[in-house]
């Protein structure tokens, strides 16, 4: 059973910080890429950052130069600070993450945290 525990969530002023983690946890061989998502109220959830295993990273055009994502891999927690945040950046963040769960597996599982809320004030 994975699971991904998402935390850091909250509430901060336009052009504030906060640093969400992610934590997960479960007998598989391996997290490969892992990243986060969010979804606003009446949107479609969309990409905001990845990291491979490697510390290759990708972001959306949204959020460059404002967010960085980075890992752990000895904890299997990957972060998101998130820097000079705007009102369109409120959204629930979601970590995600793909599972290779058995050495021998041929494809890879995606698992998804509950999601923490991030409020941005004006």
């Amino acid at each position: 059973q994975v699971q991904l525990v998402e935390s850091g969530g909250g509430l901060v002023q336009a052009g504030g910080s906060l640093r969400l983690s992610c934590a997960a946890s479960g007998s598989v061989f391996r997290f490969n890429t892992m990243g986060w998502y969010r979804q606003a109220p009446g949107k479609e959830r969309e990409l905001v950052a990845t990291i491979t295993g490697g510390g290759n990273t990708n972001y959306a055009d949204s959020v460059k130069g404002r967010f960085t994502i980075s890992r752990d891999n000895a904890k299997n927690t990957v972060y998101l600070q998130m820097n000079n945040l705007k009102p369109e950046d409120a959204a629930d963040y979601y970590c995600s993450a793909d599972v290779r769960t058995t050495a021998w597996a041929t494809r890879l599982t995606t698992y998804w945290g509950q999601g923490t809320q991030v409020t941005v004030s004006s």
